[in-house]
């Protein structure tokens, strides 16, 4: 299972009833961490997922609403006796990041790896793959994707036809060749049959619409994007301090072709996000506004 939460709606601060925008994810064993605001331990501790499982942290851009909660996070780790690597992953300017926890904390008791992504890259945390893609922010920002691909249908009647041994059958699946002596003696083509559907999360907060956004979120089973401002009246104001009306989210996951969209990051003056819903569904209907630990269990589609 893919499993999704999002751990906090808010853009800017922290107000009672709404934590600061963050998203975690999980699949096979890895845990992803999509930036961390102020106070980001709390509602992880509510979820109960664990600090010592998360494996990577994507930062958006260092902001303090999307960076301050970081050392409530790597204090928790410390206190776990947490020993393997932690990867942190953003654009350029992670030293922000790196002398942020040299002067709170010295020596960290654990790795930590620090990776500056370019735009339009793409990486991997084990079998998720995280793709971005530079947004129109007041600071270099990024929008993320992530990826659980599947492996293409087995076909055992073409095995056969070959006369595959059965103890090949996984390693072929897998994509790659038996080789024996030097000579390729079965290629994966000759147990493949046609290619299955992955799972798809994207996430972007803090920008005005952009087509490599749309070309990002495309096809996506969920994707979370910027609800700064849901009265359409604030189009200038969203325009003025890059950030996103509802109607222009809804906007890109409609013509991204997503199958759901999860309105989040709201401006702390905005106290009831679901007074202007209706916006943002005249557009795109299957949109929803964003809890504070509202979370979901993705799964590949049956055949």
């Amino acid at each position: 299972m893919f499993d999704i939460c999002l751990l906090g709606t808010g853009g800017m601060m922290p107000i009672p009833g709404r934590n600061l925008s963050s998203l975690i994810l999980r699949y096979g064993g890895v845990s992803v961490l999509i930036d961390c605001g102020e106070g980001t331990q709390v509602p992880l501790q509510k979820l109960g997922w664990g600090f010592l499982n998360i494996d990577a942290i994507f930062f958006t851009h260092y902001h303090g609403d999307h960076i301050m909660g970081l050392p409530g996070i790597i204090y928790q780790m410390i206190n776990q006796d947490r020993e393997k690597e932690l990867k942190l992953i953003g654009p350029k300017g992670m030293s922000i990041i790196n002398n942020l926890l040299n002067v709170l904390f010295g020596d960290i008791p654990f790795p930590i790896e620090y990776i500056e992504m370019e735009d339009e890259e793409s990486l991997n945390v084990r079998d998720i793959v995280v793709k971005n893609v530079l947004v129109d922010h007041t600071v270099l920002c990024f929008a993320y994707s992530f990826e659980v691909k599947r492996l293409p249908e087995f076909d055992i009647k073409k095995a056969r036809a070959f006369n595959i041994p059965v103890e090949y059958w996984h390693i072929l699946q897998h994509g790659e060749n038996i080789v024996k002596d030097g000579n390729v003696l079965y290629t994966p083509d000759m147990v493949l049959g046609k290619n299955r559907k992955g799972l798809k999360v994207s996430y972007c907060t803090d920008t005005r619409p952009t087509e490599s956004l749309i070309d990002l979120v495309k096809d996506s089973d969920v994707f979370i994007g910027e609800g700064m401002y849901g009265d359409p009246l604030d189009l200038e104001k969203a325009i003025k301090k890059y950030h996103s009306t509802f109607i222009e989210t809804a906007s890109v996951a409609k013509e991204a072709g997503v199958k759901e969209l999860w309105l989040t990051h709201f401006s702390p003056s905005l106290k009831n996000p679901a007074e202007y819903i209706k916006y943002a569904k005249d557009v795109f209907d299957n949109t929803v506004i964003g809890q504070d630990l509202m979370t979901k269990e993705l799964s590949f589609e049956k055949l």
